[in-house]
């Protein structure tokens, strides 16, 4: 089967520059909205002038074991990646999907005590969609979901759009605002990921949501080539989507490139 043609394209994915800064956040709130969902406040003055333009950015978080007395302590002490979720002049919001509060991210952000400071850096760069699409495919594990929080924010009312997110099970849906119906995806007891991928497979060129559609898809890293399977079939060139391992099973230090 060929894949379907793709007229001139009315967006392009661009690349931003930002201005790499390191700032220094207190915990000021929590709140478990899932069973293994977990959305923090961050706050403090060396948020002014935070800035994320891109949907899909990364920012590196540090979390030390108790106070440190200098930056390069912080900077020294273990670190993960997360997208920024909302921000404003003085506080962050970040979620973390906690599965079971392993790992030193999880645990921080299920147990900390209000008051806990961690740092940021970044993000360092962005990745903007210029120009429009003329439809949406939104789809990740749990781990994606603040980006496709903020991809869905850009959906126009009225565009074909699918946003497909894989959890373990219906008590971990949570609530995206988006001007269409999420499609949740369970795989209970099966490896993360597997149901997306099966989903992903099971999509035909037929199933492309509009002529010139962007596509971001990120879960564990083993969707990346069912991911980019799918971008062939659908005839959606490599510059006009994302698709992301944003985390590898076994490795707690794998951060996605970007």
């Amino acid at each position: 089967m060929t894949s379907p043609t793709v007229k001139s394209s009315g967006f392009r994915l661009e690349r931003h520059g930002l201005d790499l800064r390191f700032r220094s956040v207190t915990l000021t709130a929590r709140e478990r909205i899932a069973p293994d969902y977990v959305r923090v406040r961050l706050s403090g003055s060396d948020l002014e002038g935070f800035d994320s333009p891109g949907c899909d950015d990364h920012m590196r978080l540090f979390f030390p074991a108790g106070p440190v007395s200098s930056v390069e302590e912080m900077r020294a002490a273990p670190s993960r990646e997360y997208t920024p979720l909302n921000w404003g002049e003085d506080w962050l919001e970040v979620e973390f999907a906690v599965h079971g509060d392993e790992g030193v991210a999880a645990r921080w952000a299920a147990t900390a005590p209000l008051g806990s400071t961690i740092g940021v850096g970044g993000p360092r760069g962005s990745q903007v969609i210029e120009g429009t699409p003329d439809s949406w495919m939104l789809a990740g594990d749990e781990t994606a979901i603040p980006a496709i929080r903020r991809f869905a924010r850009a959906l126009p009312a009225d565009a074909p759009a699918r946003i497909v997110v894989e959890v373990t099970s219906a008590a971990d849906e949570v609530w995206i605002d988006a001007p269409v119906a999420v499609e949740w995806l369970h795989r209970r007891g099966a490896p993360a990921g597997s149901a997306l991928i099966a989903f992903l497979n099971g999509l035909t060129a037929a199933d492309r949501p509009g002529d010139d559609p962007f596509a971001f898809i990120a879960a564990e890293q083993q969707i990346v080539k069912p991911g980019r399977a799918l971008l062939e079939r659908w005839g959606i060139p490599s510059e006009q989507a994302i698709v992301k391992g944003y985390w590898k099973r076994g490795e707690a230090e794998y951060h996605a490139p970007h």
